[in-house]
């Protein structure tokens, strides 16, 4: 069977007139007679360009767009809007329980991605189906993750949801080119982090200001500075270098009106322990303050006194390989956030390390700050943007600042 064809999943055990069997030995059926195609293709198409709203917010997962129907018209729609929060699916049907039509009067669920079987920051979204009591499932695309690939449309099945697959229908190459990234055979073999690199600067690059602006720290304005909580309440850790704590003394927390169940942790490269004990990452927590535990990853071996007084004053401590003697192995970084269960993690860090994360290949994605401001101080990280291949690059407004963001072009990492 063509794989842009309209097919079905049905029972071994109820095979029907031009059905065959798929590749798992389910059998496939052609339904050009039970559901309109020509109506569901476009919808399908939309709820797939209106998804990709939030690219940003949600890799490395994927831009998902679901609609719940009642004889034919569609009674709410659903997206995934931010990493950690509801599915599609999720919204949608919270949505439609809101409406005013009749819940038994809700037949049809179109979704744009094999809705998932398994429970990770969310529930499974085959179970929010099922407790629906929707009993017809359309999906345009499915999941590319070997792994679970199938999985959820014959949990479907087997609960008796007549199940629909317009495969090709939902182009994931168009759709969500960074989740197919994520899934690629390299990065499933040596896994590592989702890693955006957020950085503020200067018209001419710089990531310190003249010292006469912004008390010589600050570049963006304050909703950037904003949205840059709400960015890190979306991930689980923010990495930074010992070279920023040491020249700005950050707290790397998130404050209220953002809100986050699991705060970011907080993890300092740190090859010779060089923290200041008495630094902000170390202060009690104030009132509408968020923020996770004080990590320090340093070099083995590194000075037994200035290791006990870090972990006296807070921090876990491990203690890693380097890459020359004198860095940390950027390599063995990414695979102890990997151990730890950091999939979404933020760089918020200096020059430096910014240009060893984004020359070794692990930078997946950039949101950049431009702000209102000339000149400035250090290194310009002009020369990496004049040479970026970025995918998918959005530019907008915010404020007085012009923001970048973008994905790395896969080659590129």
């Amino acid at each position: 069977m063509d794989q842009s064809s309209f097919t079905a999943f049905a029972t071994p055990a109820e095979p029907s007139k031009g059905s065959q069997g798929g590749s798992d030995g389910t059998m496939l059926q052609r339904t050009a007679d039970s559901l309109d195609e020509q109506k569901l293709t476009p919808l399908l198409a939309q709820l797939g360009e209106e998804a990709r709203t939030w690219r940003f917010a949600v890799a490395p997962n994927p831009c998902v767009g679901a609609a719940v129907l009642s004889r034919g018209k569609v009674v709410a729609k659903g997206f995934h809007r931010v990493f950690g929060g509801p599915h599609a699916e999720v919204e949608a049907l919270a949505k439609a329980a809101k409406s005013q039509v009749d819940p038994d009067a809700l037949d049809l669920m179109v979704v744009t991605l094999e809705p998932c079987s398994t429970e990770g920051k969310t529930g499974a979204c085959v179970q929010a189906i099922l407790k629906s009591g929707i009993r017809r499932v359309v999906v345009g695309a499915l999941d590319p993750d070997a792994r679970h690939q199938g999985a959820g449309l014959e949990a479907l099945r087997e609960a008796g949801v007549e199940v629909y697959l317009m495969e090709g229908h939902s182009e994931l190459e168009k759709l969500s080119p960074h989740f197919l990234h994520w899934h690629a055979p390299e990065r499933l073999r040596r896994p590592r982090p989702w890693v955006i690199a957020k950085w503020a600067q200067t018209r001419t690059g710089q990531l310190q200001p003249p010292e006469d602006i912004g008390e010589g720290r600050w570049i963006s304005c304050d909703d950037s500075r904003s949205e840059v909580l709400e960015l890190r309440g979306r991930v689980d850790a923010i990495v930074t270098g010992v070279g920023t704590v040491l020249a700005d003394d950050p707290r790397l927390s998130v404050r209220t009106p953002v809100t986050c169940d699991q705060p970011p942790l907080r993890v300092v490269l740190d090859s010779f322990l060089r923290t200041p004990v008495d630094s902000h990452l170390f202060k009690p927590l104030h009132e509408g303050e968020a923020a996770g535990q004080v990590i320090l990853l340093t070099v083995a071996g590194a000075d037994a006194g200035r290791w006990r007084a870090l972990e006296a004053a807070g921090a876990e401590i491990h203690g890693l390989h380097t890459e020359d003697g004198d860095h940390l192995s950027l390599r063995e970084v990414e695979t102890w956030l990997w151990n730890r269960g950091v999939r979404r993690a933020l760089l918020e860090t200096g020059p430096t390390l910014l240009n060893s994360f984004l020359d070794r290949g692990y930078v997946d994605q950039v949101r950049i700050y431009t702000g209102d401001v000339n000149g400035g101080r250090g290194t310009s990280m002009g020369t990496w943007l004049a040479d970026a291949s970025l995918e998918d690059r959005l530019d907008r407004e915010l404020g007085v600042d012009a923001v970048l963001e973008g994905f790395v072009d896969e080659n590129r990492r």
